[in-house]
């Protein structure tokens, strides 16, 4: 009875720790990872995950242009397949491009080969967009565990994760007015915003980015991309 108890913690102990791991916006086991940079510059990179999409894309380029700032977009490959005029535009209009993987799937307890193809396929889309920066990685649903930091390292690629993600905080049912002012809030030099406001249903993200850029430069921060960023880092 005693070890059969002893087994069920032991199972339970070692799930929890899987789970936490795979979770982990600061740590993996293989490869570099940054969810925020160290500096004490007032520095902020704006990330936006999926897409592209009709709904998201040209919104979010005209505030941007309007304002005149910089913005990472982490795209998959199924939604660049789908749109890849969209994701030209985006290239054209100078924002950094960043792989998403190819079907947003989670990439935990999957192998090697199949995260190769996640990987590869999508670098390929994003390249033929006519985007020639660097491309960092972003784990769909920022989960990862062992195969895909792996990949990564082998191939030298940086994990992208993040510090303030206001959606997560507030839900999704969160107007414009609470997803800005939870940013600017939570924002402090070197941060990695997460915003999902590509697809429809996400309009108030949207309505959100202007208010976000907008009181950020007030309070003296500069918008720059994770590239840019990653710069910043103290050694």
């Amino acid at each position: 009875m005693i070890g059969s108890i002893a087994t069920v913690l032991t199972i339970l102990l070692a799930s929890y720790g899987v789970h936490q791991l795979a979770n982990a916006r600061s740590f993996q086991l293989f490869g570099e990872l940054t969810h925020r940079v160290d500096t004490s510059h007032k520095v902020v990179a704006l990330t936006f995950d999926d897409g592209p999409d009709p709904a998201g894309t040209a919104p979010l380029l005209a505030t941007l242009a309007e304002a005149d700032v910089p913005a990472t977009f982490y795209l998959t490959g199924q939604d660049l397949a789908k749109y890849p005029e969209l994701g030209a535009d985006i290239a054209r209009a100078g924002h950094e491009i960043g792989n998403h993987s190819y079907s947003h799937e989670r990439m935990v307890l999957v192998s090697k080969d199949w995260v190769a193809g996640e990987v590869a396929d999508t670098d390929q889309l994003i390249r033929d967009t006519g985007y020639t920066g660097p491309i960092t990685f972003r784990p769909p649903n920022g989960k990862k565990l062992v195969s895909l930091p792996r990949y990564l390292a082998e191939h030298n690629r940086h994990t992208v994760m993040w510090d303030v993600a206001p959606e997560a905080e507030l839900g999704e049912n969160a107007d414009a007015a609470a997803i800005a002012e939870h940013t600017v809030e939570q924002v402090e030099p070197g941060s990695i915003v997460l915003l999902h406001p590509m697809f429809p249903g996400r309009a108030a993200v949207r309505d959100a980015v202007e208010p976000i850029i907008e009181q950020l430069q007030a309070d003296g921060y500069q918008f720059v991309t994770v590239a840019e960023l990653l710069r910043y880092q103290r050694d």
